[in-house]
């Protein structure tokens, strides 16, 4: 029996990707191997409690969507993880996955939405970017970006030009809140003509900084 550890399991608006605004289900593991300066998340790092794939399963069938996110913390850090993504597509979910980027997507189901971060300078943590999984990312699949600066936001364009990212797969924007305003960010995307999605993070506009939205 699978059994993974559980921060918490939520119902709301999906704030971020091509998905926002849609009713989500959350499933929020705990545990992260990074430390990104700008983490909304470090609550998430120790805590919840062990679960089952089974009693996850039953536990979302309460919400009366069919969209699925799983979230961290670090999601992929957890081994059974791809168990439950793989659990989730049965069950007839769209499901989607916010991963750091740091981990191996080999193990993730192909059925699966994949929202992979880059590390930015600015995150502290573009060592750990790894690029060996540029080539498993797949049509529908999305790239995010936080851009903490001037500099962060032209570091991104100048690896969108140089890596070997799929030409089928979306770049998502977003200012790292409290650093990059969305209007300054918006005047440099505009001003470069650069084929990328901006995103704010709804969650945040609609009920601020907090745990459980």
């Amino acid at each position: 029996m699978t059994t993974l550890r559980i921060f918490e399991i939520f119902y709301s608006l999906q704030g971020e990707s091509s998905r926002v605004g849609l009713p989500t289900i959350f499933i929020r593991l705990t545990g992260c191997p990074l430390r990104c300066v700008y983490c909304d998340t470090e609550y998430a790092f120790k805590g919840g409690g062990n679960m089952s794939v089974d009693e996850i399963m039953q536990e979302i069938k309460q919400h009366g969507t069919r969209y699925v996110c799983v979230t961290g913390g670090e999601p992929l850090a957890q081994k059974g993880c791809s168990v439950l993504l793989t659990r989730l597509c049965d069950a007839g979910y769209q499901v989607s996955l916010e991963t750091s980027g740091a981990m191996d997507l080999t193990p993730v189901d192909h059925r699966v939405k994949v929202i992979m971060d880059v590390k930015t300078p600015g995150s502290g943590e573009m060592s750990k970017n790894r690029w060996e999984n540029l080539p498993l990312l797949k049509v529908g699949d999305e790239v995010k970006w936080v851009v903490c600066s001037r500099e962060d936001y032209d570091w991104a364009r100048q690896m969108m030009a140089e890596q070997p990212f799929p030409s089928n797969c979306d770049h998502l924007f977003s200012p790292s809140f409290n650093q990059v305003s969305g209007e300054t960010l918006a005047s440099w995307i505009l001003q470069d003509h650069l084929p990328v999605r901006m995103q704010l993070q709804l969650h945040k506009i609609l009920w601020g900084e907090k745990q459980g939205v």
